[in-house]
């Protein structure tokens, strides 16, 4: 028994501490308000998707993806505003407006998929006016495989089953916006 314990510890001692899956921004910070750069053209903003760094992906990821998330929207699934797929796992940041309309600024082999918005680009926030500043959920996926089976009129639902099936880890930040008027 004594052996057992001793080997037992003696593997937990020279597994190395896995590192964290974390992703930053310079342009969103978690809990904080978004700026109007960020925000969605029709409310005033300038639509301009935020730059992110990722790191401490796990061992076996072989691609990432992200999305982001009004998760207080009034339809009750969340609304989605942003989904960028096939990202190889070589990379590990996107610069601001690397998914703005028009942009050919996305890794080579990164695809954007559908918005509820209907259209593949970055969608900045634009949450009712008068409602409470809703919660903008950026997640980076790492992913097990290279790439997912999707292209650019992969809906929103599509997209997240692919994600379910696949995600090894995810990292998150959560910005706030919200329209007085």
């Amino acid at each position: 028994m004594r052996a057992l314990i001793f080997g037992a510890a003696l593997a937990a001692a020279a597994t190395p501490a896995l590192a964290e899956f974390i992703v930053s921004s310079t342009n969103v910070k978690s809990g904080s308000p978004m700026a109007l750069a960020q925000v969605l053209g029709s409310c005033n903003g300038q639509n301009i998707s935020p730059a992110l760094n990722w790191s401490g992906e796990p061992v076996g990821t072989q691609s990432f993806a992200l999305t982001m998330v009004d998760t207080d929207a009034r339809n009750g699934k969340g609304w989605w505003h942003w989904s960028v797929f096939n990202i190889p796992a070589s990379v590990h940041a996107l610069a601001a407006g690397a998914a703005s309309e028009g942009s050919k600024d996305l890794p080579a082999g990164a695809i954007q998929g559908r918005t509820d918005f209907g259209f593949s680009y970055y969608g900045g926030p634009c949450p009712p006016v008068g409602d409470h500043a809703h919660h903008y959920e950026i997640t980076v996926y790492a992913l097990r495989v290279p790439s997912l089976p999707l292209d650019e009129t992969a809906p929103s639902a599509q997209v997240g089953s692919s994600l379910a099936a696949n995600t090894l880890a995810t990292a998150k930040i959560v910005g706030r916006y919200g329209r007085s008027k």
